[in-house]
């Protein structure tokens, strides 16, 4: 957020729901209480910093090295990716988690680099998948011609109601892990 207050030219920014500790103070405990994956496990933890400094428009970051498959995603999907990861190295599966950050500007070389050390791309995005983030990554690798398996997780269909339907559908741990062991395969 600091970074778009700081830019001279228009910038939308936008925190997931479920990245947000303020969900708290309007929803209350209890209405969330069945929610299996909405902050992260391991949360934030420390001290506020004093200086601030602003997360660079465009750029995105390794948030885990990993050279057996790179795992692409932004937002909370990114937290999913890596407790998937983890999950994965237990197995021996070694996954880079690539945090995008921003979609617009896409950091493209970030996520040719990754594809292109592991041959093999797995794009978490809770958008569904038709004409998403997950369909322009594909694009990104095929117009400079490098080759990878790829896979994505997207959300599946019309978000239900029910939150444990909800849960089923939208991108998770479990679907991430199971499509990364397909794609090793």
């Amino acid at each position: 957020m600091l970074a778009a207050l700081q830019h001279d030219g228009p910038v939308i920014f936008l925190e997931h729901k479920l990245l947000s500790q303020t969900w708290l103070e309007f929803l209350g405990s209890g209405a969330r209480r069945t929610v299996q994956f909405d902050v992260p496990a391991k949360g934030a933890q420390g001290a506020v910093p004093q200086d601030w400094e602003p997360v660079p428009i465009g750029k995105a970051v390794l948030r885990r090295a990993g050279d057996d498959v790179t795992i692409v995603s932004v937002g909370v999907g990114v937290h999913r990716a890596i407790e998937a990861a983890e999950v994965l190295e237990t197995e021996g599966i070694l996954a880079g988690v690539l945090d995008l950050r921003t979609v617009s500007p896409l950091d493209k070389t970030a996520v040719r680099e990754a594809v292109a050390q592991t041959g093999r791309l797995l794009v978490v995005d809770e958008d569904y998948e038709g004409f998403g983030l997950s369909g322009e990554l594909s694009a990104v690798l095929l117009e400079t011609g490098i080759s990878c398996k790829y896979a994505r997780v997207c959300t599946e269909t019309t978000i239900p109601y029910a939150r444990h339907l909800e849960d089923q559908i939208l991108p998770n741990r479990e679907r991430i892990y199971t499509s990364v062991r397909e794609l090793m395969q």
